[in-house]
């Protein structure tokens, strides 16, 4: 595998706003510019008081590594930074996927109506389910830039789904996207820092990152081929708290591991028998094991 010096790691790229897209456009002029930019951007598309009753619920399993300033309303870091795959990030993770509203979460009808807005169908909802917790105080590890083309074993319909659960200023570690990246097809990869410890190529000719503060509730879909990364969190104490997931067309091909706990495979007893020992529903407990194409 390359090293990330024979990637043309370009950092320091300038950065453009998001293109913010409208809800109530035509389903069709939402394709079109997916196709063209690989992502769409929707302000407040989520409502508060869901992003609100999951980030509680998270903050309560967070404790006390994680607080809460009620005078920002935001998260705030109690103690060192830690990353995924740190001691502290492997003791909380398991209690955060433990919780029902994390995963019913992008399983409410306004979430899969954009899903099946943008795929122009019914869509599966990937089981696996991601939290991601970016404090300060841990510069160097932050994702880099990737595809889930890569990462996911992606299908060709799918697509992410990534949502803030709070205001995000620059300070934060925003999620960044590179324009029409998708159109390039999926890159040659290289060891990296941070999250996933894995980057792909950028080529000379892409030169603009797009990113943007974001606000409670905000949405971003992006391709899978679509070239994302996270930026540094510099603040003093803030932390961002955001989650995402993966969904595609019903029917289309879907790699097993995505059928997986997020981070299963290495923390001992993260599975879904742990998962589920405490829900009040079944609803969203293996509606996974039937379905139709995996590979």
């Amino acid at each position: 595998m390359p090293n990330s010096t024979d990637l043309n790691k370009t950092y320091n790229m300038p950065d453009q706003p998001l293109i913010v897209s409208d809800i109530q456009e035509d389903q069709h002029t939402l394709q079109q510019r997916f196709q063209e930019w690989g992502y769409l951007h929707f302000k407040n598309y989520v409502a508060a008081v869901q992003c609100d009753q999951l980030l509680q619920d998270f903050l309560a399993v967070l404790e006390p590594y994680i607080g809460f300033d009620k005078s920002r309303h935001k998260p705030i870091l109690v103690g060192d930074g830690f990353g995924e795959t740190d001691p502290i990030w492997d003791e909380v993770y398991p209690k955060m996927q433990a919780l029902e509203s994390f995963h019913s979460f992008f399983h409410s009808p306004a979430i899969e109506s954009l899903m099946e807005k943008l795929q122009g169908k019914a869509c599966f909802v990937y089981p696996i389910k991601m939290a991601r917790i970016a404090t300060p105080n841990n510069l160097g590890f932050e994702t880099p830039p990737h595809q889930d083309a890569h990462s996911h074993n992606a299908g060709p319909t799918m697509a992410g789904i990534w949502v803030a659960l709070h205001d995000v200023n620059d300070q934060m570690g925003r999620l960044k996207i590179l324009p029409r990246s998708h159109k390039k097809g999926v890159r040659k990869i290289g060891s990296a820092d941070g999250v996933g410890g894995v980057q792909c190529e950028i080529f000379p000719d892409e030169t603009t990152w797009h990113v943007s503060n974001v606000e409670q509730g905000d949405v971003i879909l992006f391709h899978s081929c679509t070239i994302h990364k996270a930026e540094s969190n510099t603040a003093k104490d803030l932390v961002r708290i955001s989650v995402d997931t993966r969904f595609c067309d019903y029917g289309a091909p879907v790699f097993s591991t995505n059928l997986e706990p997020h981070h299963g495979w290495r923390i001992e007893g993260l599975n879904w028998e742990s998962i589920y020992q405490h829900w009040q529903g079944k609803e969203y407990q293996y509606y996974w094991r039937d379905y139709p194409n995996l590979f």
